[in-house]
């Protein structure tokens, strides 16, 4: 199936910024980055988060460069999943606090957010309100 050209932009964002992920985790995992001073550090924590601030915007940019159905149930989609990884992240975040829960990492709401989106795609199934 060819991919219109609003799909094919996301495709190519969407591997573009995921691939520098992909190497930044890669060289994150190899060490490359554990004589980083204090000022150096705040600087990795940007460099990281700009490929899924990259990714983010290139979902963004699909729904606003899709006809209004598409843009709809994507907005739709978007916004459940966005609520239920922000509640299921704070139910974690209270379990560590009160039940002792092993402890999550900030970034990891990226991927529950993803997974819940998922989730939402089977759900949310139609345009209207």
């Amino acid at each position: 199936m060819a991919l219109d050209p609003a799909h094919r932009r996301y495709r190519n964002r969407t591997l573009a910024f995921l691939g520098a992920y992909v190497a930044f985790c890669t060289a994150w995992i190899f060490d490359a980055f554990d004589d980083v001073g204090r000022p150096g550090a705040w600087l990795l924590a940007v460099a990281a988060a700009a490929p899924i601030i990259g990714q983010l915007w290139a979902t963004l940019a699909l729904m606003r460069d899709t006809d209004e159905y598409v843009r709809t149930l994507m907005a739709k989609r978007f916004i459940v999943a966005s609520g239920l990884a922000m509640s299921l992240f704070s139910v974690w975040g209270f379990a560590e606090s009160f039940a002792g829960a092993p402890h999550v990492e900030g970034w990891f709401v990226y991927s529950l957010f993803w997974a819940c989106y998922a989730v939402s795609c089977a759900v949310v199934r139609t345009s209207r309100v």
